[in-house]
């Protein structure tokens, strides 16, 4: 989930017209799970590369907006810059969402770099809607590879479930760990990458589609970079946008907290 830094200026991203949910058939509440692939639950989740070149967000200051932060497109959410990044973590409650269409997916992660750097270190969870209805999955992704997806078996996922998300670092290894409480389990997975500038560190939601579900308010607390409460790095702030109208928007840090509310699409 790569971000150029606020000087270089995007188009918004356009979220492509999708069939309506009305059309699709019901899910079967009996249907066998289907794996695609990296251990997506979905199309829309196999199809997805948080960070993909040809959809991060550009963030740039959206003037005449009273009030509002750095339009960050596909990202909301804080980002604290510099060097040396060592740890990350937050948490939140899993949001039920209503899908707009098809082509909704949203997610909440916390990750080292990405904001400026050609690599992201991350975890979270990402809730989907292209099988016509929201599927929620979590996962990790050690960027430019290829998101990978935890088993809906033995790591399932529902709305309203707590998450604490950290990504910690020991030189060039990552440990990426997700914790449910609300189910009872623990993700953690270790990965080396010795490309990475570790140049920032964030609390995110993002859509790589640049198209969102109602989400209402995502609330994240007891978020820290390197030990210290987020609101002592002073984070940039940034609402998502897309040129289909939608917009969100990103609340002061409060020590180690602040919210993500959907306004409109």
């Amino acid at each position: 989930m790569r971000i150029p830094r606020p000087a270089l200026i995007a188009p918004a991203i356009g979220a492509a017209a999708c069939a309506s949910l009305a059309l699709l058939p019901a899910a079967s509440a009996t249907a066998t799970p289907h794996t695609f692939a990296n251990g997506a639950a979905t199309p829309g989740l196999a199809a997805a590369h948080f960070g993909h070149a040809g959809g991060p967000a550009k963030a740039r200051v959206a003037a005449g907006r009273n009030g509002y932060n750095i339009n960050g497109y596909n990202w909301s959410g804080a980002a604290a810059t510099g060097s040396g990044f060592t740890s990350v973590t937050s948490t939140w409650t899993e949001p039920s969402v209503t899908c707009n269409s098809t082509n909704d997916l949203m997610a909440p992660w916390v990750g080292i770099d990405g904001y400026g750097s050609s690599t992201v270190e991350q975890t979270g969870v990402a809730t989907d809607c292209s099988s016509g209805r929201a599927v929620y999955q979590a996962w990790y992704e050690m960027y430019p590879k290829a998101p990978v997806y935890y088993s809906l078996t033995s790591n399932p996922v529902s709305a309203g479930d707590k998450f604490l998300a950290t990504v910690s670092r020991s030189s060039s290894t990552y440990t990426l760990t997700l914790t449910d409480s609300s189910k009872g389990w623990t993700k953690t997975t270790v990965a080396s990458l010795s490309s990475a500038r570790n140049a920032s560190a964030e609390v995110i939601i993002e859509s790589p589609t640049a198209a969102y579900p109602k989400f209402g308010t995502v609330s994240f607390s007891n978020s820290q970079i390197n030990g210290s409460s987020l609101s002592n790095w002073n984070p940039t702030l940034m609402d998502a946008s897309n040129s289909s109208g939608y917009e969100d928007h990103t609340s002061a840090v409060s020590g180690g907290s602040f919210s993500i509310s959907y306004l409109h699409e």
